[in-house]
C-alpha cells in the first residue's frame, strides 16, 4: 500500500516555472514506478512524465519533452516534476500515481494516486 501526498503547483505567466512534489508513506518507495498525469477541464487525464525504480530511466509525453524534468529522491521517498516554458496550455490538475515496476502511460493501470494539485498558467 502506498499513499500519495502531492505539493506546489499555483498560478503563473506563460513561460514561468513551478516544481511539483509528491511524497510517498508505505515501504519500499523503490519498487514503483512513479508517473504524473493531468487532467485539463473538460479533457481526459493523459500521463506527461514517469520514472523508472532506478537507473534514472525517464519518460515523457511529447507535449512536454526539454520543458519537463520528472526526478526521484528514493531516500525521500520522493518524486518530483520540475516545468519550464510553461504554456497557456499546461493548464490543469496534475496527479501523481504509482505502479509496481515498469512503465505504463495509462492512467487505470496505477493503482495509487495522489489529491491532484491545480497549476494554472496565465498567457
Amino acid at each position: 500500500q502506498v499513499q500519495l501526498v502531492q505539493s506546489g503547483g499555483g498560478l503563473v505567466q506563460a513561460g514561468g516555472s513551478l516544481r511539483l512534489s509528491c511524497a510517498a508513506s508505505g515501504r519500499t518507495f523503490s519498487a514503483y514506478y512513479m508517473g504524473w498525469f493531468r487532467q485539463a477541464p473538460g479533457k481526459e487525464r493523459v500521463f506527461v512524465a514517469g520514472a523508472k525504480r532506478t537507473g534514472g530511466i525517464t519518460d515523457y509525453a511529447d507535449s512536454v519533452k526539454g520543458r519537463f524534468t520528472i526526478s526521484r529522491d528514493n531516500a525521500k521517498n520522493t518524486v518530483y516534476l520540475q516545468m519550464n516554458s510553461l504554456k497557456p496550455e499546461d493548464t490543469a490538475v496534475y496527479y501523481c500515481a504509482a505502479r509496481i515496476a515498469t512503465y505504463s502511460d495509462y492512467g487505470p493501470e496505477y493503482p495509487y494516486w495522489g489529491q491532484g494539485t491545480q497549476v494554472t498558467v496565465s498567457s
